[in-house]
């Protein structure tokens, strides 16, 4: 029965309840359950899904979490009985194991293990190792996997990425892979990437040897789920953070010492023009009670900072920011309306200062959680009033909005801002409004809403998806409108510069003049 697969416990199991008796089907399940318990305690097999089988009559299910197991999954939470990791000094002692071909997974944004980073790329490159393969979201600190002399060592792949791997990305040197955010988990879960080593940040273990994974549970929870092997840096810095954060330190192969400061993200300072795209959406848009989720930039910064007078406001997130802070400092986030983790901050990762670090350590107003839970529409939609507010770099004429390129140059990736414009657009009250905001025009005064897209220029958003769009000069409600209206409607929130040229453009494309009606 170790060995048998999946299928055929769940044909196996219908079988052997068909034609039982009601009580037969009971002592079945009974059993089932039995079965299943001591299988996972001997086999090393761990739960990632269930089994519904029929075990009542008039199609009645009755769904088991025990019977649907993977082999090499488990649960990081878990202590392992007698199993302790070692200590390591260099890369010479935690990378021993490591071949041609390796697949392995890096934590990011702030906590990621810039040590390990410097020990993996000297022990490959000076051991001759081929084709390490690498994974990742966003990273920060130096991340000399991309430089060109390691082709051939190291190729590293963007799930997604930011400024120390966008250059390797648009020159051919790296990869980037277009996914939500919600499904990288399902990456590692389902074994299309089958990880043999991740490497992560840690806290020093408590004294029962738990850990935390500090300011990025993120895809990180379901890399260190499914990997072969687990290699740690002992980080002092790291705040200890709740939810799903914890790992037990039994399920860690090697550790490494490793203080060092947490990477920090300073905000950038808000422009006026951004300080009035988060007026119209703070006044016009945001109301008391809402549920907040904010994406990456300056502009959701300008939004949070002209929520000062709100009330009652929760937070579920994927992204935690330091005016995040200045909220719950201010009695505005409260949570108390929330249906999904009442009376708590729901995120995932965090990009930040030492403001936030520090916020957040073992604080339990805040839960880091699995970020296919926590960008999961489904959840997102449950909650009262949820707002989606995220940016963007373009958007044509019918509303189609790009997010992770320039023309043909990856800039950033999916992320969640599609989780979240979807869990905001189908919210159970109906209340939810999922927002894309952008200033009219760029840095060197070309207009940002467009009669075409820029060549190459990635949709992440699509025309579908999207409700509100929100410039300096206004709000547009794209919702329901077909593309005349949204030409009309969009071309009022363009800058008075490019609105005439905007509209012989939508006449030229559409083949009839914008109108509201």
């Amino acid at each position: 029965l170790l060995h048998t697969s999946v299928d055929t416990w769940t044909l196996t199991l219908r079988s052997l309840c068909t034609g039982q008796s009601v009580v037969g089907r009971r002592r079945l399940f009974q059993l089932v359950m039995l079965m299943a318990s001591s299988l996972a305690t001997s086999s090393r097999r761990f739960l990632v899904g269930v089994c519904s089988i029929p075990l009542f009559r008039r199609n009645v299910h009755v769904t088991t979490p025990c019977c649907y197991y993977v082999e090499g999954s488990h649960e990081p939470f878990a202590p392992i009985p007698d199993r302790f990791p070692r200590w390591a000094t260099s890369g010479e002692d935690a990378f021993s194991h490591l071949k041609d071909g390796a697949k392995v997974f890096v934590h990011g944004g702030a906590a990621t293990p810039s040590l390990l980073v410097k020990e993996l790329h000297q022990y490959v490159m000076s051991r001759g190792i081929k084709d390490v393969q690498l994974f990742h979201i966003h990273t920060e600190g130096p991340f000399p996997f991309n430089d060109p002399e390691c082709a051939g060592h190291f190729r590293t792949n963007s799930l997604f990425t930011g400024s120390n791997c966008r250059q390797a990305i648009n020159e051919g040197r790296a990869d980037f892979t277009p996914i939500f955010l919600s499904e990288i988990p399902l990456l590692f879960r389902r074994k299309h990437v089958e990880l043999d080593l991740a490497i992560v940040s840690i806290t020093p273990p408590d004294r029962h040897g738990f850990c935390s994974l500090g300011p990025s549970v993120d895809v990180t929870r379901s890399a260190i789920q499914n990997a072969k092997f687990i290699v740690g840096q002992v980080n002092p810095h790291m705040p200890l953070t709740r939810g799903d954060a914890s790992i037990h330190v039994s399920n860690i192969g090697v550790l490494m010492h490793g203080p060092q400061p947490l990477h920090e993200t300073k905000a950038r300072k808000i422009t006026e023009v951004e300080q009035r795209i988060g007026k119209y959406i703070a006044e016009e848009l945001v109301p008391d009670g809402a549920t907040m989720q904010m994406g990456i930039g300056s502009i959701p910064d300008a939004v949070l900072s002209q929520l000062t007078n709100h009330q009652h406001l929760g937070v579920h997130t994927e992204m935690f920011s330091d005016r995040l802070v200045d909220l719950v400092k201010l009695g505005v986030i409260t949570n108390s309306m929330k249906k999904m983790r009442p009376g708590k901050i729901v995120t995932s990762f965090v990009i930040g200062t030492k403001k936030c670090f520090d916020f957040l350590d073992n604080n339990p107003f805040v839960d880091m959680c699995d970020i296919a839970w926590v960008n999961s529409p489904v959840i997102i939609a449950q909650n009262p009033r949820p707002m989606a507010i995220n940016s963007c770099i373009e958007v044509d004429l019918t509303g189609q909005v790009v997010s992770d390129s320039i023309g043909s140059r990856i800039y950033s990736g999916v992320g969640g801002q599609v989780d979240f414009i979807r869990g905001a657009a189908i919210s159970t009250d109906g209340e939810g409004k999922p927002i894309i905001a952008l200033p009219s025009v760029t840095s060197k005064g070309e207009s940002k809403i467009v009669p075409f897209l820029k060549e190459g220029g990635g949709i992440v958003t699509t025309r579908a998806h999207v409700h509100y769009i929100v410039t300096e000069f206004g709000i547009a409600y794209l919702f329901g409108r077909n593309l005349r209206q949204r030409a009309y409607a969009l071309i009022n929130i363009a800058h008075p510069d490019h609105r005439e040229a905007l509209e012989k453009a939508a006449f030229e494309r559409l083949k009839v003049m914008p109108s509201p009606d």
